[in-house]
């Protein structure tokens, strides 16, 4: 189908405000904020949305680094699309073509990989330019914009689903940049992303008097009495446990995976003292709801005999519970109906150039095209549902892992992927993750997956506005497929039933004499 007027507009828009999406998407990057502590990221956003005219509640779901942005144009469907901006910590690089962290900081520090700095400022240009046609042709209904903090730990978006905010939409509109085939320049149709749950197991020692007590037996005066093992212990205990029965929690099938990151241990306790609390955080990205719910059995077990043998009790935390995915062709179809006609992105000889330094400064030989072909072609979801197939059984319905999966069961959903800058490298040869970063920050490079994903979002959002047929096929197929919409008889609710984790000790930044820095500090 031809764009219509306003779409026209909409992609006239995104290119007039490039130069200031540019320095946006820049601003986000330097930021480099993780999960839960993107203060700055989420009040940047805060300011933008309400500069542009958009009503926003801070601290949206009880986040403090969330927020729900909304804008109408009188009466009419409500069209929804989302920045997320947290980062990874250990990731911390420049917008340089070298190996370097940004200024004042080190590696230690987060940074952004994906990048959802380009996600965020990329969703953000197409709501803009969405809105912008709108006023300017009279298009009647509204937008809301939410800003998903964690994302790299499936945080937000389970917690905005339970409470409501994602109800009453038209539709939703999912980006986020990748490079690997064949999810690359297309858009998702049967085959989404399955569930995962986050879990953190806490050990406190919180009464090491009792451990050994005789009765009658005197204090221990000695650095040599016996003492409490305490949470460190604990801690080790549940991570080589869990380690040694990773084989047998689920069946070698279904593509499946847990991970670990140890949050807090010890607090450098010395003297010979027990540990008092140790944090360990479990994250399992798993096809269904019943895999999470026995990978979660195994674990809390394993807590329990760990507690057990080293004098202390344990707490379990949930990070996320998120749902697997919900299909729509009729989402799908519309936005790669768009994709086709916005094209793929395409690199400036400023972008090649600049990704051949990359090449130079990695000792490779650079390349005319420095960056992987499938960068700048279309893939066609058809044909890419059938590459994804190739490697599941046939009663697998979901793959991998992503969390925009809570909002496929409040609204119609399209996910859809832009090409982000990937290197070419000689056969064999390995790439550091600085590099990517890099290619993520630099403005030529990023900005033309940027600009496209601006246009892919606001031409889909207009589409849905403008076309009252495809709204009603979207939301016809989502009652479907749930057996009734929401609450129906094969709609599955929201899992969340616990308050947002923020209160854990996540790696940040912080304010000390030093200045501002990483909480690992930077030689000054």
């Amino acid at each position: 189908m031809l764009f219509s007027a306003a779409q026209h507009t909409s992609q006239s828009y995104v290119d007039q405000r490039m130069p200031e999406l540019s320095d946006w998407c820049a601003t986000i990057f330097d930021y480099g904020e993780t999960a839960w502590r993107e203060y700055r990221s989420a009040a940047w956003y805060v300011e933008r949305l309400r500069a542009e005219g958009f009503t926003v509640e801070e601290g949206s779901g009880g986040m403090p680094t969330a927020f729900c942005a909304e804008w109408h144009n009188g009466a009419g469907p409500v069209v929804g699309m989302y920045a997320e901006y947290d980062g990874i910590p250990g990731n911390c690089q420049a917008a340089v073509p070298y190996q370097a962290p940004r200024e004042g900081l080190n590696i230690h520090a987060g940074g952004h990989t994906d990048p959802h700095s380009g996600l965020g400022i990329g969703a953000l240009g197409g709501l803009l330019a969405t809105k912008a046609a709108m006023e300017k042709h009279g298009i009647k209904g509204g937008l809301r914009f939410t800003g998903e903090p964690a994302e790299k730990v499936r945080g937000s978006k389970p917690i905005h689903a339970a409470k409501g905010y994602y109800d009453g939409l038209a539709g939703m509109l999912s980006f986020h940049p990748f490079y690997m085939l064949p999810m690359c320049n297309t858009v998702r149709r049967d085959t989404h992303c399955g569930a995962a749950y986050s879990v953190i197991y806490r050990f406190i020692c919180d009464q090491p008097e009792h451990w050994g007590a005789r009765d009658g037996a005197p204090i221990p005066q000695a650095h040599s009495a016996v003492r409490a093992p305490g949470a460190n212990d604990a801690l080790n205990l549940m991570y080589t446990s869990s380690k040694s029965l990773r084989d047998s929690m689920l069946p070698h099938s279904g593509g499946w995976s847990i991970s670990e990151a140890i949050l807090t241990a010890g607090q450098a306790t010395a003297d010979n003292l027990p540990a008092a609390l140790a944090d360990i955080n479990y994250m399992m990205r798993v096809p269904t709801i019943e895999m999470a719910e026995q990978v979660v059995k195994v674990l809390d077990r394993n807590a329990r005999a760990a507690a057990d043998m080293t004098g202390c009790r344990y707490e379990r935390h949930w990070v996320a519970k998120s749902r697997p995915g919900l299909a729509n062709h009729a989402m799908a179809d519309l936005v790669w109906d768009v994709m086709q006609q916005v094209g793929a992105p395409a690199w400036s000889e400023e972008g090649l150039e600049l990704g051949r330094e990359v090449q130079r400064n990695l000792g490779f030989a650079p390349t005319p095209n420095p960056f992987i072909d499938a960068l700048t072609r279309l893939q066609d979801p058809l044909e890419a549902e059938a590459i994804l197939r190739q490697s599941l059984p046939p009663e697998q319905q979901n793959s991998t892992s992503d969390d925009y999966t809570d909002m496929c069961w409040h609204t119609p959903t399209a996910r859809f992927y832009v090409a982000r800058p990937a290197l070419r490298a000689p056969a064999g040869a390995g790439l550091p993750a600085w590099a990517m970063n890099a290619l993520g920050g630099m403005p030529e490079t990023i900005n033309p997956m940027v600009r496209t994903a601006a246009k892919i979002c606001a031409a889909s959002a207009l589409r849905l506005l403008e076309d009252e047929d495809a709204r009603t096929a979207a939301m016809a197929e989502f009652v479907k497929r749930t057996g009734g919409g929401i609450a129906g008889a094969n709609w599955i609710p929201p899992l969340c039933d616990y308050e947002p984790p923020f209160n854990f000790r996540w790696p940040e930044y912080v304010t000390t004499p030093r200045g501002y820095d990483w909480w690992i500090p930077t030689k000054r």
